[in-house]
C-alpha cells in the first residue's frame, strides 16, 4: 500500500488498548478464530481473559474441546514453544471455555454465567459462522444472521462493553460488477442495499429483501419437508441467493447478518470486517499454516486430479493470508475501541484493488511448483501435471472432467472390462461418476466467483495503516500491497505438499 506521509510516531496505541482488556470471542474453534486468539495471546502483553464461546453439551465437553481444539492445535506451536512446560497452565490461565452456542437465545449461557461474566467483558468479537457457500438456508440463517443478533443482544448486558466487531465477508456486496465501497448495509423502508451501489458498482434491479419473510420462509419451509431436506433447503438458499443478487447462500445470509447488526447496534462503537477469500498464513505465526484442506481446486490440480476448470483465466482472485486478516481485525478493533464514538465502520481485507492476481496468475505459479517439485503417488511415482485448462461453461467442462475421469480409469469405449469382469466395471463406473460429480460441485461454487468482476475498495483499512507507528507497522502487519504472489502461492503449495505427503493421490 502506498504509506503516503511518515507514520506518526506514537501510532493507534494498539498493545495499549488491547492488554488489560477481557474479550468474549465466538468462533474461536474455527479458521480465524484460531488464528485470532493465538495472535492476541502471543502479541499483547498481559491481555485479559479471553472468554470463548464453545458449542458443547455440557462444561465438561466444552473444555475438552477447548483443549483438543485449540491448546493442541498446530498454530499454537509458536506459542508452545515459548512458554515451554508452562504452556498449558499460561493457556488455561488466559482461556476460559463458555458452554453454549449462536444459535439459542441468550446463547445458550445459563444465567449465573451471564451474571458472572457479563460484569467482565469490555470488547465482543463474533466470528462465528457456517462458511459452506450452499448450505441448508435454514442453517445458514440461523447461524449468519440470526447469529449475530443474538450476540450482540448479550453484548447489551454487558455494562463494560466499548465495542462490538463483526467478521463479514467482502463477498457480501452480491453479484454487481465495479468497485464496492467500505460501506454499511442498512435497514430501511424501500431498499436493504442503500449505499453500497455507487457510480462505480453497476446498478442490478432486485426483489426488495425482507429479512423476516426469509426467516419465516426458511422456517416454514423446513417443517414442510418430508424427505431430501438436506438437498431441498440447499437449493432453497441458493436460489433465494440469486433471486436477491448474491452468488451463494453464505453471502446473502451473512449479508442480511450485517443489516441486523446495523439496526439493532443503538449506541455501541461497531466495526465490521470484511476479509475476501482467507487463505494460509503470510508470516504469522508460520508462513503457509491453514486449517485443512481450504483450497480443494489447488489441491487437486496438484495431485493432476483437475487438470481443467470452468472460468475466466483473467478473472481476478480475491485472496487474502490469514495474518493479515487478523492484523487488520485488532487494529480496527483498538482504533474505534479507543475513539468510542456510537458509530459503524466497515473494513474491506481484499486485494483486487490495490494488489490484484488473476486465476491464471494463481495456476501459472502452481505448475511451476508442481513441475519443479511434483507430488507422488501411491506407487512412489511422480506426478506429472500439465498446465490449466481453463473451460466456458458447465457443459463443456462437464465433458472435459468426464472424458478425462473415463480415460484414467480405463473406461474407454474399446475396453473389454464389463465383459471380463461385470462387478469389476460397475465398481469403475460409480467411483468415477462420484469423482465426476465431485468435481462437478466444486465447479458450480465456484463458478461465480471464476467469472465474479466485482472489486473491492481499501480506502478505510489504507488509512489505518497511516494512522500506525512504524514499530505497530511492523507488529501487526496486513499491508496487501506487499504481498508477492508468486513466492506466496508457491510456499503454500509447498506446505499443502507436505501435509499431502503421506496422503494416497489418485485420479479416479
Amino acid at each position: 500500500m502506498d504509506q503516503g506521509s511518515p507514520p506518526p510516531c506514537d501510532g493507534i496505541g494498539i498493545v495499549e488498548f488491547l492488554q488489560g482488556k477481557n474479550y468474549f470471542i465466538t468462533g474461536a474453534t474455527g479458521f480465524l478464530g484460531k488464528a485470532l486468539v493465538e495472535k492476541m495471546l502471543r502479541g499483547i502483553p498481559d491481555v485479559g481473559k479471553l472468554f470463548l464461546l464453545i458449542k458443547g453439551k455440557d462444561k465438561e465437553a466444552t473444555m475438552k474441546r477447548l483443549k483438543s481444539e485449540i491448546i493442541n492445535a498446530e498454530v499454537f506451536k509458536i506459542l508452545k514453544a515459548i512458554h515451554g512446560s508452562s504452556y498449558e497452565a499460561f493457556m488455561m490461565s488466559k482461556l476460559v471455555p463458555v458452554c453454549g452456542d449462536v444459535c439459542s437465545a441468550n446463547l445458550g449461557i445459563d444465567a449465573d454465567t451471564t451474571n458472572e461474566i457479563a460484569k467482565e467483558i469490555d470488547v465482543i468479537i463474533n466470528s462465528a459462522a457456517k462458511t459452506t457457500w450452499d448450505t441448508r438456508y435454514d442453517v445458514a440463517i440461523n447461524i449468519n444472521t440470526k447469529g449475530p443478533a443474538r450476540v450482540l443482544e448479550f453484548g447489551k448486558k454487558c455494562k463494560k462493553l466499548g465495542l462490538f466487531l463483526h467478521v463479514s465477508s467482502a463477498y457480501v456486496n452480491g453479484t454487481r460488477q465495479g468497485v464496492f465501497f467500505e460501506k454499511p448495509f442498512c435497514l430501511e423502508p424501500r431498499t436493504a442495499r442503500r449505499d453500497t451501489i455507487t457510480s462505480k458498482a453497476q446498478e442490478i434491479s432486485v426483489p426488495f429483501l425482507d429479512i423476516d419473510a426469509e426467516i419465516k420462509l426458511a422456517s416454514v419451509a423446513v417443517e414442510s419437508i418430508d424427505r431430501n431436506a438436506d438437498r431441498i433447503m440447499r437449493d432453497l438458499g441458493m436460489e433465494r441467493a440469486r433471486i436477491h443478487g448474491w452468488c451463494s447462500t453464505y453471502e446473502m445470509t451473512k449479508a442480511m447478518g450485517e443489516m441486523l447488526i446495523d439496526s439493532m447496534r443503538s449506541s455501541i462503537p461497531t466495526v465490521i470486517i470484511r476479509p475476501s477469500l482467507i487463505e494460509s498464513t503470510y508470516r504469522e505465526p508460520f508462513p503457509g499454516w491453514i486449517q485443512g484442506y481450504k483450497v480443494p481446486i489447488l489441491a487437486a490440480y496438484g495431485q493432476c486430479q483437475l487438470p481443467g476448470f470452468v472460468g475466466d483465466p483473467d478473472t481476478i482472485a480475491d485472496t487474502v493470508p490469514m495474518d493479515m486478516v487478523v492484523n487488520a481485525t485488532l487494529t480496527a478493533l483498538a482504533k474505534h475501541g479507543i475513539d468510542g464514538k456510537p458509530e459503524l465502520h466497515v473494513y474491506h481485507v481484499a486485494t483486487s484493488v490495490a494488489n490484484p492476481h488473476s486465476f491464471k496468475d494463481a495456476f501459472n505459479y502452481a505448475y511451476d511448483y508442481f513441475s519443479s517439485s511434483p507430488l507422488l503417488d501411491s506407487k512412489g511415482k511422480k506426478i506429472a501435471i500439465r498446465p490449466m485448462k481453463f473451460l466456458v461453461s458447465m457443459d463443456t467442462f462437464t465433458d472435459f472432467i468426464r472424458n478425462e475421469v473415463a480415460q484414467r480409469s480405463g473406461l474407454t469405449p474399446d475396453d473389454n472390462v464389463y465383459m471380463s469382469d461385470p462387478k469389476r466395471y460397475l465398481r469403475m463406473q460409480v467411483a468415477c461418476f462420484e469423482t465426476v460429480h465431485r468435481f462437478m460441485r466444486i465447479a458450480n461454487l465456484y463458478r461465480a466467483y471464476m467469472f465474479y468482476k466485482g472489486r473491492f475498495d481499501v480506502t478505510n483499512t489504507k488509512r489505518l495503516i497511516e494512522d500506525m507507528s512504524s514499530e505497530e507497522r511492523k507488529k501487526f502487519n496486513f499491508d496487501i500491497e506487499s504481498i508477492n504472489w508468486e513466492h506466496y502461492i508457491k510456499k503454500r503449495s509447498h506446505s499443502w505438499c507436505e501435509k499431502a505427503s503421506s496422503e494416497t493421490a489418485s485420479c479416479c
